[in-house]
């Protein structure tokens, strides 16, 4: 008896270990599926039907940061949505709701953001953090939103999407400085080169016809100015190797125009919240910034930041000041868009192609963030400003197009990658004074190092 229960236990024993091999070889397998799976939606662009305001913007949701959100309006039915840049098997999501979650809601995907089949849905959402096992395809991900848990909007934290596929791109990583990051941005200081009835982006191979521009930068830009001649042009900017073209309205004080005097500085910065994300300018860039018919509340009331104009104690003023103290200048400040579709150079109206950051994040149409321009103009004039005037018009249609023609586009990306993506305040050759351990992006002579 004794034997025979010593032999049951040895059978036993022989039938727990095939069982653990078993169970620890099933393991490995779905622990080496589960390794497969890869956060996909980290850093990809999102969009949302509506944000609550200002710093809850859908890419708030999918940036890796858990202090950050998206948030919406208070209201039904809500969105967020991710691309992932190609198709992807979607297997796991992770919604981690703030106060303000989802009671009924859908996952939905698409490959075309149009139309859209459900993985997953309920009716009885709790919050907190849920994390949903599904089986789906596609490029597009979203929540979509039918009922709210609470009275305010619907608000994630992050909205995770795991799987395999889709662009296969790894998120640019947030730096870690030993220093404070309060600015990301360098200076491109050009000086005055011309006044021309010319307009190479809106009326290209049509001199005069447009009202009068003033240009600083390329020395060489006129009605048929291409990518490839300006590339062979000079320039009148600090950086030689900076050979693109600016140009706004010319400043009049009744009859005489007023010319801009020494280099006029046009910042470089970064428009979204995430600055360590933004990429150098294709070559060939060009678009468009406000409008020659824009209303003052168009103008004031920009996407971008507007500071407009500004002479002596006087700063945000809408349109042209009426006197300014002797001896002061005019100065004005207005923000492009800083979101390119990633496709086009160009568009019908010079500015589709281009968008504003949602709420400090770049849409899902206009995925590719680039250096935000700010140009900062100074018209030497002073006194008595009421006869003053644009070409274009009032001060409110104050308006300016880029043509990008760096002639090395290494030398553009160091500068970005140094100062904006490096979160410094630099001159034309990426050095900033107050951070003189950081170094430079270029030589004195403004080559690569």
């Amino acid at each position: 008896m004794h034997s025979s229960r010593g032999s049951g236990r040895y059978r036993l024993g022989l039938v727990i270990a095939a069982l653990v091999a078993l169970v620890s070889a099933g393991l490995t397998v779905v622990a080496t599926a589960a390794a497969a799976d890869s956060l996909l939606s980290q850093g990809r662009p999102a969009s949302a039907s509506s944000t609550e305001g200002g710093g809850y913007g859908a890419g708030a949701a999918v940036d890796g940061n858990n202090g950050t959100r998206w948030a919406s309006a208070f209201s039904d039915p809500q969105w967020i949505q991710v691309d992932l840049g190609a198709t992807a098997t979607i297997s796991q999501v992770v919604l981690a709701w703030e106060g303000a979650y989802g009671k009924s809601f859908k996952i939905q995907t698409s490959p075309n953001s149009t139309t859209w089949t459900d993985i997953y849905s309920t009716t009885t959402g709790t919050g907190g953090t849920q994390t949903l096992n599904v089986t789906g395809s596609g490029r597009y991900i979203r929540m979509y939103g039918t009922a709210r848990g609470t009275g305010y909007g619907y608000s994630l934290w992050e909205f995770k999407v795991y799987g395999t596929g889709g662009s296969g791109s790894t998120p640019v990583p947030s730096p870690t400085f030993t220093d404070e990051v309060t600015h990301h941005e360098f200076q491109a200081n050009c000086a005055f080169t011309q006044n021309r009835p010319d307009d190479p982006i809106v009326y290209p191979g049509l001199p005069g016809a447009s009202h009068m521009h003033t240009f600083v930068g390329n020395t060489t830009t006129n009605a048929s100015s291409t990518a490839a001649s300006l590339l062979a042009g000079s320039t009148s900017c600090t950086n030689p190797h900076d050979r693109s073209a600016y140009w706004f309205p010319s400043f009049y004080k009744g009859a005489e125009l007023i010319q801009p005097i020494g280099d006029q500085v046009i910042y470089y910065k970064s428009g979204i919240l995430e600055y360590w994300r933004v990429q150098s300018f294709p070559q060939g860039l060009r678009f468009v910034v406000g409008s020659p018919t824009a209303t003052l509340e168009q103008f004031r009331d920009s996407p971008g930041a507007v500071e407009g104009f500004e002479c002596g104690n006087i700063s945000f003023s809408w349109d042209i000041p009426t006197n300014c103290p002797a001896g002061s200048q005019v100065n004005v400040r207005y923000q492009a868009p800083s979101c390119w579709d990633g496709v086009n150079l160009d568009s019908a109206d010079h500015k589709a192609h281009m968008s504003y950051p949602v709420s400090g994040y770049c849409p899902a149409s206009h995925p590719v963030p680039v250096p935000m321009l700010e140009f900062k103009i100074a018209f030497p004039a002073s006194g008595d400003l009421t006869q003053a005037r644009l070409s274009s018009g009032r001060g409110y249609t104050w308006h300016y197009d880029f043509f990008n023609a760096w002639d090395n586009p290494a030398i553009l990306q160091a500068l970005v990658t140094h100062c904006i993506n490096g979160g410094l305040q630099c001159n034309p050759r990426g050095y900033d004074q107050y951070k003189p351990h950081r170094g430079a992006a270029l030589t004195p002579a403004f080559e690569l190092p």
